[in-house]
């Protein structure tokens, strides 16, 4: 289990074998890959439609155009032209991964939020922070539908005594589960501070606004046709406090139209899609097989984003995390099946120094994803399968070796003996087919 939990493996299966198909019939393998995206109107192997599927077309396209794809192509050509010893290679690889649990029950999430006097307020859900940011997007979420600022709301720790029945913060869908929930009890709260709102701004005005034209935004309270007469949301939430009204509200969430047979793998399991592509540019050196990764770029759907630092972090950490998991993390077992790589010592994940020397990474604007807490997409384990193309670089860096066409086979991690391993075979093949006489 990793980062998507079956999604990863499955999908470097697929990449490894569209690229073994470009290589039987001397394509780019870019272009086999553009050729087999989703189109709008597709479904999926298990029935499901692929809704926005021209948004995968319109990121692949994109993204080549900023990251200068062609060019680099031919940039890296020329370098490897020059350099016998050393050779550079360039991929771009695409990602569509469906978001919710495929265990239908688990796609709901409650919440417990409480005003206090002062205006501030306390938010409690079912998501566990685990460094991912969730706390951070929650406490967005809930600041933006009760028109506070958010160092006003106090995301307290996960408990099971506040929220029961929690389900795993899982399947990158905590924002968008406990979110959902969290923006549910808000409306609730909101609801019951409107009529003393339309109260206190009658008072002041001398006339009751339309309860449609209260807004709640920045601390304050106003009428939409009159914003300079704005109130103090503390005060609105002391008037409701001595009208002995409930300041503490209950939130749920269940995920709308999901469903899946596994009987016969078939149905909706998925309530959108997070979808992705990724360029990244290798140098491999030939004499060792180790690797550098000089450039990535990257463009990702997150939908219309709540905290861009929050989910640029997880684009760039799984995106490592996954270059970690494709070219370094190997598993190694003795001849009596204990494992060798048991500890930090044996088992290598990436460091700083194993970061892009240029990463660039770019979220599709105007993007913002219906049905879905304030249009935002989820970001947590998509990213991670966008490495997939430093394996593919590095291929393509690996074919360079020797005579060009014929096919790469490369061993999943592609570490530095891999590597090696996989040119020695390609300089082999050149000098077998140079030794056999013409016909």
């Amino acid at each position: 289990a990793f980062r998507g939990f079956g999604g990863p493996q499955g999908m470097l299966v697929i990449e490894d074998a569209l690229a073994r198909i470009a290589g039987a019939l001397q394509l780019p393998a870019e272009v086999v890959r553009e050729r087999n995206l989703y189109r709008e109107g597709d479904r999926a192997h298990y029935g499901q439609a692929i809704k926005d599927a021209s948004r995968i077309a319109m990121i692949w396209q994109r993204l080549k155009e900023t990251s200068a794809f062609a060019a680099r192509r031919d940039e890296v050509a020329a370098f490897n032209a020059a350099h016998p010893h050393a050779k550079r290679g360039i991929a771009i690889t695409p990602v569509k991964f469906g978001i919710s649990f495929t265990t239908t029950h688990l796609n709901q999430a409650g919440s417990l939020v409480l005003l206090y006097q002062d205006g501030t307020a306390q938010v409690n859900h079912g998501g566990t922070e685990m460094g991912q940011g969730v706390h951070t997007n929650i406490a967005a979420v809930a600041a933006k539908e009760l028109g506070i600022s958010i160092d006003r709301v106090r995301v307290m720790p996960t408990q099971t005594d506040k929220v029961p029945n929690t389900s795993a913060t899982a399947a990158s869908c905590g924002t968008d589960l406990n979110g959902a929930a969290v923006k549910n009890a808000c409306d609730t709260l909101r609801a019951r501070l409107l009529p003393f709102a339309i109260e206190m701004l009658g008072e002041k005005n001398g006339r009751a606004p339309d309860e449609n034209k209260v807004r709640f935004v920045e601390n304050q309270f106003c009428d939409v046709d009159l914003p300079e007469s704005a109130l103090s949301f503390a005060e609105l939430v002391q008037r409701a406090y001595f009208n002995r009204t409930s300041l503490s509200a209950t939130g749920y969430y269940k995920t709308p139209e999901i469903y899946f047979d596994r009987e016969t793998g078939q149905g909706r399991p998925f309530h959108y899609f997070a979808v992705g592509a990724a360029v990244s540019e290798v140098e491999v050196d030939g004499f060792s097989g180790m690797t550098q990764v000089t450039r990535v770029d990257i463009l990702h759907d997150a939908g219309d984003v709540i905290n861009a630092g929050v989910a640029r972090g997880q684009i760039e950490g799984g995106f490592v995390q996954g270059m970690g998991w494709l070219t370094a993390e190997e598993l190694i077992w003795d001849a009596d099946g204990r494992l060798l790589t048991h500890s930090p010592d044996t088992y290598k994940i990436p460091a700083v120094g194993d970061t892009p020397k240029i990463f660039n990474v770019e979220f599709l604007s105007e993007a913002a994803q219906p049905d879905v807490i304030h249009g935002s997409k989820a970001v947590g384990e998509p990213p991670l399968m966008l490495a997939i193309s430093v394996r593919e670089a590095i291929r393509d860096a690996i074919a360079a070796f020797g005579e060009s066409g014929g096919q790469v086979l490369l061993a999943s991690p592609a570490t530095p003996e891999a590597i090696f391993t996989a040119i020695d075979q390609r300089r082999a093949s050149a000098k077998k087919s140079a030794t056999v006489p013409a016909k």
